[in-house]
């Protein structure tokens, strides 16, 4: 839960220092701005608040493995919700304005964050989990979106080196298999849920695995 207010925090403070310029720039979201992303946490944050919020009272069913869908194909932005984000985010119009809402909005899931009980069960999307792991699945999501975020922006701070391994964590679990050792973090991330394409040497590196992805967690 410490690394969920770590990587939550070093995301929206990349999002605040941000010129309002970078705003308009493209995401490594394929077909989004950087303020569609944005407007995207927004969302995000107020799922955290929903789901901490929504408590159960079975077993979970979830964890922060089992929690993510595997597709092999990526958004193609025809899905009514990334429609939608698009639209929301052009009617912010003012960059301030969106760094608002995510502060406020942002700081409050982070709150809640701090004070949920970790053995909590929560319900989202059909499935139960206790708040510790819902909210550690939540450290792979923000640490993709950190990365989303500064893909054409290299000036802008990197996620937390200890976001970026235990995401890399996360996600070998969900391959079932390791990314070779020669692949930072970063590198493992990117290439492994398509948001960069391996190079031959990588290919060739990767071996069967290079089949199987990407893999495109929703």
């Amino acid at each position: 839960m410490d690394l969920f207010s770590r990587s939550w925090a070093a995301l929206r403070a990349a999002v605040a220092e941000l010129p309002d310029e970078d705003f308009a720039k493209p995401s490594g979201c394929t077909g989004w701005l950087v303020r569609d992303l944005v407007c995207h946490l927004v969302i995000d944050a107020q799922d955290v608040l929903i789901t901490l919020v929504t408590p159960a009272d079975t077993e979970p069913t979830r964890d922060p493995v089992t929690y993510w869908n595997v597709a092999q194909a990526p958004p193609t932005g025809d899905d009514p919700l990334d429609a939608l984000t698009v639209r929301l985010a052009a009617a912010y119009e003012e960059p301030g304005l969106l760094k608002f809402h995510l502060d406020d909005v942002g700081s409050a899931a982070g709150r809640a964050a701090e004070l949920a009980d970790p053995d909590l069960r929560v319900a989202t999307q059909d499935m139960v989990l206790t708040a510790g792991d819902y909210l550690s699945a939540y450290v792979l999501e923000w640490t993709l979106h950190h990365l989303d975020l500064i893909a054409q922006l290299p000036d802008a701070a990197q996620p937390p080196a200890e976001g970026l391994a235990r995401s890399r964590e996360m996600l070998e679990k969900i391959a079932g298999t390791a990314f070779p050792a020669s692949f930072s973090d970063r590198d493992a991330l990117l290439v492994g849920t398509g948001r960069r394409a391996p190079t031959e040497a990588e290919k060739a590196e990767l071996g069967g695995l290079a089949g199987r992805l990407p893999l495109v967690l929703g």
